[in-house]
């Protein structure tokens, strides 16, 4: 019998990173999908390729993602942005698939449409108030308030989210994270 994959997701700010350091600590290994995508861009020859062949040969410098150069192909459109997901959410997929991971993180897991490419069993939002969030972004990347409040604006609603998924953490700083685990391991646990 083959394990149930299970997604965690929730928007920026939300703490979905500190929650998979939580399941960790508990045995839990869960794959990183902003990682592997990295991970991916810089390694995999045909996603390279592909890149390429999409956003142009000056995309790598030899085997070097360009960033700045992928960056402003991805700002110039949501149909450049969504060429370039179509291209790499497959490649992350398939590793996810033969990784031996079962849990997968991601922060746009609705929004990139992820979750119709790998078959999960359950679906985990972190949530936290906007407010919340708004200062743990302002802390981490020394933004302004604007600027956090654009890149939360930029992703689904969080109520959306939460409405999509099939367990929701807490994660307000004020609402125990343990119990809330203990219970959603449970859930996952059984069928």
């Amino acid at each position: 019998m083959t394990r149930p994959f299970i997604a965690i997701t929730g928007g920026i700010g939300s703490g979905k990173s500190y929650v998979c350091r939580l399941l960790k600590k508990r045995g839990i290994r869960v794959y990183d999908c902003d990682a592997a995508a990295k991970r991916l861009m810089r390694t995999s020859a045909p996603l390279r390729q592909q890149l390429r062949q999409l956003v142009g040969p000056q995309v790598y410098r030899g085997c070097i993602l360009q960033k700045r150069v992928l960056a402003e192909f991805l700002l110039a459109s949501e149909q450049n942005k969504q060429a370039v997901n179509d291209v790499v959410h497959p490649a992350v997929a398939r590793d996810f698939m033969y990784s031996g991971y079962q849990w997968l993180e991601s922060a746009i897991l609705f929004d990139s449409g992820f979750h119709r490419r790998v078959p999960f069993s359950k679906v985990v939002c972190v949530s936290a108030p906007v407010e919340v969030r708004l200062s743990r972004i302002m802390a981490r990347d020394g933004i302004s308030r604007e600027k956090a409040m654009e890149w939360v604006g930029s992703q689904m609603p969080q109520e959306q989210v939460e409405a999509m998924s099939d367990f929701v953490i807490e994660n307000d700083g004020a609402t125990p994270l343990e119990p809330q685990i203990e219970r959603l391991l449970a859930a996952v646990s059984t069928p």
